[in-house]
């Protein structure tokens, strides 16, 4: 790893999603977007649903990065998600059926699980079309 890289490891439940040098890391926390570069002071954050982008060497690679917590180091990141998927592993149709789900509880009582689960779909969506 080189003084210009940060090391990146992202754990989900299921699976290590990534472990490996990023030169710089974006991802959405609950106090809005947040841009990594080596160096960076260190922090702990709540993620929030969003879009993960890994940019290693000039090139960007994205995913949707769902709920969990993020400590930053200097030279190293850990991300702890509920959940973390490449754009080609989404199922567009079922992200869908969430969203409408979601959609029609918001509309009887909105409650912020609900709401949540709105912005998980919705993300997938977003992340899922760009495959197409």
């Amino acid at each position: 790893m080189s003084e210009k890289q940060l090391k990146l490891n992202i754990y989900s439940p299921s699976r290590i999603f990534y472990e490996g040098e990023a030169d710089f890391v974006e991802f959405v926390t609950t106090e809005g977007e947040l841009g990594i570069y080596p160096d960076h002071i260190p922090l702990t954050a709540v993620v929030a649903p969003g879009i993960l982008r890994i940019t290693k060497d000039g090139k960007v690679r994205e995913a949707t990065l769902l709920d969990g917590f993020a400590t930053v180091l200097p030279r190293e990141i850990t991300v702890l998600s509920e959940a973390c998927e490449w754009p080609e592993e989404i199922d567009i149709h079922r992200a869908e059926e969430a969203k409408i789900r979601a959609e029609r509880k918001l509309a009887m009582e909105q409650t912020l699980r609900d709401e949540l689960a709105l912005r998980r779909a919705l993300v997938r969506i977003q992340m899922a079309s760009k495959v197409k």
